[in-house]
């Protein structure tokens, strides 16, 4: 018995009582552990296989016996499959592309069944019986071969390999070459066996011990939990700046037209007052717009538009924004433009929006330019716009993290402008919806250009010609006397529904509760329209509105009018039965056309 089956025998030992260990702990579970779990097991029984032979030599049994010979084929074969996997354990920690690893699969598999098909020669020698023939040459061969990927595959990928795995993964394909050297020159010394053995238990002590990589994900969880508790704080404290400062104003110039008397200078001071509630509103809006995104409710509704009355309402909501900041504000709008376009030029008003108001805030002097071009092509019309400023700029390891929410560059730099880190990725998104493209070009401190493509339908200008004269016909319906009943637990959302509706000459009536509302129909109170608030005590809208339903004939038009304007609101409403769907603040446009749909 040689010299080489006492080093198999001992390293069986050693590996059975670190098989043990290893399963018996509680392990990461990733490709990488179950991959090293494999070779262990796979090194046991190669060992075993090993020793068995040796022994049947011993004990005398036949070269011709049919067990020995097939055990020979499995030995080798273990030889080739060990290495494969200790390829394929690479390839993991390395990302490499999965076509690569479905072709070096298929290879495996080949060779596997050549091995085994080919025969196996014994040769005598003095230390005892050694098997040779196209079978052990194939095994030899491939391992060789498996051992230079590994080297290409560290070298090629170095960059993916960890630090901690980058010395122990080098040392192991050391001594895996080492190995089959000996193997080729010295295979009376049953060396592969044991080598393999002495790689696997390397690893355990080094880039695959449980314990450690317990230690390590738990590391990683912890950083992953901080980041999102620091994020979740610079959040809250950028909103709660965000919000403050619309809201400072609103109630600030809200105390000063209660002590004025000058009309001139209350209107002045309401105007005011609306443009920080709008401010205040774009900022709800895009929380929920990016909750919407989220949770995959966020719909593009096309419609037929005129592109140039879109572009020339963002023109002049951007100048109103710039002031009286220095700025040259140039544009560009191409005159060969669609007169008339389908798409949904809401969402579209608001990438356009979100770039031209990021360019006037980052921008303190020079310009802002706003251009639009147009390449049309069987009745599509590619949309180009860009937005182009002298701004402050983005550095270059920052430009690939622009469109993650909650992002902020510079804050100590741009510590004086507003913002939520919200916009460019609710951008990004809107821009994917629509299967567009927008890209980024940025000098650090010299400006930067945003461009974004969209196609859009082109519509015939015909066809939009009689939507907009069923449009005009519709503004002339005439809801004058109609009874509507408001039902909302808040006096002043009463008050202010109730002042909205008093332009349309409808007769109104305010309730507090759902029971009021229950009361008015029993009584046999009439209405053409009921506006129902969902958050009220006691009875919600909802119970309210399903007690209203079990009544006899009961058929009047109950709208949802609430602030529960998070992602999928609306379509829970409608399920509900409700006739429609208006989030507060009102929007004047968005009364008119449910007071139009069920008043006419």
């Amino acid at each position: 018995m040689g010299i080489g089956v006492y080093f198999s025998i001992s390293s069986l030992i050693i590996l059975s009582i670190l098989t043990y260990i290893f399963f018996s702990k509680k392990r990461v579970d990733n490709i990488e552990t179950r991959l090293y779990g494999r070779i262990l097991l796979l090194t046991l029984f190669g060992l075993s296989l090993e020793i068995i032979t040796c022994f049947w030599f011993v004990l005398g049994v036949s070269l011709d016996n049919i067990a020995y010979h097939f055990a020979s084929k499995l030995t080798a074969s273990y030889y080739m499959i060990w290495s494969s996997l200790f390829v394929n354990y690479l390839i993991n920690i390395c990302s490499i592309d999965k076509n690569l690893k479905k072709v070096f699969n298929l290879f495996n598999i080949c060779c596997l069944i050549f091995i085994l098909i080919l025969p196996i020669v014994y040769e005598t020698t003095k230390e005892g019986v050694l098997p040779t023939g196209p079978a052990i040459y194939l095994t030899y061969i491939v391992c060789l071969l498996y051992a230079m990927l590994d080297l290409i595959i560290c070298l090629r990928y170095r960059k993916k390999i960890s630090s901690q795995k980058f010395t122990p993964i080098y040392t192991l394909l050391g001594l895996g070459g080492i190995d089959i050297v000996l193997g080729v020159f010295f295979p009376s010394l049953f060396l592969i066996g044991y080598v393999y053995s002495l790689i696997v238990i390397i690893m355990y002590f080094t880039i695959e011990n449980p314990d450690v990589k317990m230690i390590e994900q738990l590391n990683i969880a912890k950083d992953q939990a901080d980041r999102a508790n620091n994020a979740k704080t610079e959040f809250l404290s950028s909103m709660s700046h965000e919000i403050r400062t619309p809201l400072n104003a609103i109630d600030g110039f809200s105390q000063l037209i209660l002590e004025e008397d000058n009309i001139d200078v209350i209107k002045d001071e309401a105007k005011d007052i609306m443009i920080a509630s709008q401010n205040l509103l774009e900022i709800v809006n895009g929380i929920l717009d990016i909750s919407k995104i989220e949770a995959d409710k966020l719909e593009i509704v096309n419609v037929e538009y005129e592109p140039s009355k879109v572009f020339d309402d963002l023109v002049k909501l951007i100048k109103a924004r710039i002031g009286e900041k220095p700025l040259d504000f140039r544009v560009n709008i191409a005159k060969d433009l669609p007169d008339y376009l389908d798409g949904d030029y809401t969402r579209l008003k608001q990438i356009v929006l979100n770039l031209l108001t990021n360019a006037v805030k980052y921008t303190k002097e020079g310009f802002v330019e706003f251009n639009v071009s147009a390449v049309k092509k069987n009745k599509v019309c590619r949309l180009i716009i860009s937005v182009k400023d002298s701004g402050i700029g983005i550095k270059k390891e920052n430009i690939s993290k622009l469109f993650t929410k909650f992002e902020r560059f510079d804050k100590e730099r741009n510590l004086t402008i507003e913002g939520t880190g919200l916009g460019l990725a609710i951008t990004k998104k809107l821009v994917d919806l629509m299967h567009g493209n927008i890209t980024v070009d940025s000098v650090y401190g010299k400006g930067s250009t945003f461009m974004v493509a969209i196609d859009q339908k082109i519509v015939d200008k015909k066809k939009v010609k009689v939507a907009d004269a069923v449009v005009k016909k519709d503004n002339k319906i005439n809801i004058k006397g109609k009874k509507v009943l408001i039902v909302d637990d808040n006096l002043i959302n009463l008050k202010v529904a109730d002042r909205l509706l008093l332009s349309y000459k409808l007769v109104t009536e305010c309730v507090s509760s759902g029971f009021e509302c229950i009361k008015k129909i029993e009584e046999g109170n009439k209405y053409d329209l009921i506006l129902m608030d969902d958050m009220m005590p006691k009875m919600s809208g909802v119970e309210t509105f399903n007690k209203l339903k079990k009544m006899d004939n009961f058929n009047v038009p109950v709208i949802a009018l609430t602030a529960n304007a998070i992602a999928g609101m609306k379509e829970n409403y409608l399920k509900e039965g409700f006739n429609d769907y208006i989030s507060k603040p009102i929007d004047k446009k968005e009364l008119e056309r449910v007071l139009k749909e069920f008043l006419k």
